[in-house]
């Protein structure tokens, strides 16, 4: 491009879910540019699956036609600059643009620990186009073993991958349970039991705090002394003639893509640039959306991480009406989410148990167990639900289930009971549908039980 100066009334830094939302809202309405540095925008969830080999990398790129069919401009470029008084922006080419307003969508990036050995070749973090390539290309290589950090959905995701390609798999958790910000311990139980039934090595209640190698990593040390090594070398000692064996891959918490405003007036704290319900920022005309912004849970209203596509999306919603005349407010975030695990789809919305007591909120849980057709139907399959109420005032704030069939219409529903203050009375009162084929019979119903459970 090199030395290019142009004037949009909006500049979007970041071409993720968030940026995408905000092109179709005001493209063709603003004069809007979407800046991006990758060369395509990923369908990040599905990323485990093309490891897996069930369709083409090229099926997690999303279509810059999202960001160019809406009239917005689409730059590829990595900004090396912001002038936020001057409303300017530098590229690496050196081209400039001036904006009106500037909105930062720049997203996160996993956490990668600062322990010794993270910069041999074979560990990765698990996020962009060049991550899964490298995965991939490991896996072409003829790396068989892999350590997963992060037991969580991506995590376990990708460590079934991994394993069902044929390598030999590890999955460390700091946490002493699977999907530890999803479920509590025991509705996770059945999903632990399918992780050892196939075969990846469970590792919690530990941390990775150190790799070894000399080019290649070959060993792994956690925080109990345990030692993972990718050779079958007596007493795990590193080989003298080292070979690329395995690799290790971090998928744990996200951090906030932010090092190009450190050091600006911007106001940015642990988990990222300071937002109020409407995304503003501190900084008139700056405002951010997504991942790399900081704001709070809609039950708690105390500082939450969020980092989902799904909240992203509605952030990007709410500023977009917004821009365009109405006037929006963001709830905060629930983080209602799903994942499967072999045969179990499982999925989490608002606080855990666990999560509800660390905020000094007492709970009272009802539990159901239903199944997915009437038990006389063939093909009948249990699902299991956990509801989480404040004690005094029986306000519903937290639901988990297990299924082997899938769950996001159920958690999408119980999202939308805890957005509006249901109490298990009102959920009690859920008028339901039923029939043979896709629901347990008439005389009972998942949701209903559970909130009975609670009243009782």
């Amino acid at each position: 491009m090199g030395k290019l100066n142009k004037n949009y009334d909006i500049i979007v830094i970041g071409g993720g879910p968030a940026g995408i939302t905000l092109a179709k809202m005001l493209g063709g309405k603003k004069k809007i540019a979407i800046i991006r540095p990758e060369d395509y925008s990923m369908i990040y969830c599905a990323m485990p699956y093309a490891v897996e080999g069930l369709f083409p990398l090229e099926k997690t790129f999303k279509k810059d036609s999202l960001v160019t069919d809406a009239g917005a401009d689409l730059i590829r470029g990595t900004v090396v600059k912001v002038e936020l008084q001057n409303k300017k922006i530098q590229l690496e080419d050196e081209s400039v643009f001036n904006y009106e307003k500037l909105i930062i969508a720049t997203g996160a990036t996993p956490f990668i620990p600062p322990i010794n050995g993270t910069n041999l070749v074979g560990v990765t973090g698990f996020k962009t186009e060049i991550e899964m390539r490298n995965i991939m290309g490991y896996v072409e290589k003829g790396v068989k073993n892999a350590i997963v950090v992060g037991a969580g959905a991506i995590g376990i995701e990708l460590a079934l991958s991994l394993n069902k390609i044929g390598l030999k798999v590890h999955l460390v958790d700091m946490a002493g349970s699977l999907l530890p910000n999803m479920v509590d311990p025991e509705m996770a139980e059945s999903i632990l039991e399918e992780l050892i039934r196939s075969g990846v090595d469970l590792h919690l209640n530990a941390k990775v705090v150190e790799l070894h190698g000399k080019e290649f990593v070959q060993q792994a040390i956690l925080d109990n002394g345990e030692k993972i090594h990718f050779d079958n070398i007596e007493n795990c000692n590193i080989s003298s003639q080292e070979s690329f064996s395995g690799m290790v891959v971090f998928a744990t918490g996200m951090r906030p893509e932010i090092a190009l405003f450190e050091g600006s007036d911007l106001e940015i704290e642990r988990d990222g640039i300071v937002v109020n319900e409407k995304m503003e920022t501190n900084l008139p005309d700056v405002y951010a959306v997504g991942d790399c912004t900081q704001f709070y849970n809609g039950i708690t209203k105390k500082t939450y991480s969020g980092k989902l596509a799904t909240n992203a999306v509605p952030m990007a919603k709410v500023l977009g009406f917004n821009l365009l005349g109405q006037d929006r407010n963001y709830q905060g975030f629930y983080n209602g989410a799903a994942t499967k695990v072999g045969k179990y789809y499982i999925g989490g919305t608002g606080l855990s148990e666990r999560t509800a007591k660390e905020n000094g909120i007492e709970t009272i849980c009802g539990y159901s167990e239903v199944t997915t057709k009437f038990p006389i139907m063939p093909g009948a399959k249990l699902v299991h639900l956990k509801l989480i109420a404040e004690k005094g005032t029986k306000r519903i704030i937290g639901a988990q289930i297990v299924s082997e069939e899938p769950v996001t219409d159920k958690i999408d529903l119980l999202t939308l009971a805890i957005q509006n203050c249901f109490t298990a009375e009102k959920l009690a009162q859920l008028s339901y549908s039923a029939q043979p084929y896709q629901s347990f019979y008439p005389a009972g119903n998942l949701i209903v039980m559970a909130a009975e459970e609670i009243l009782k």
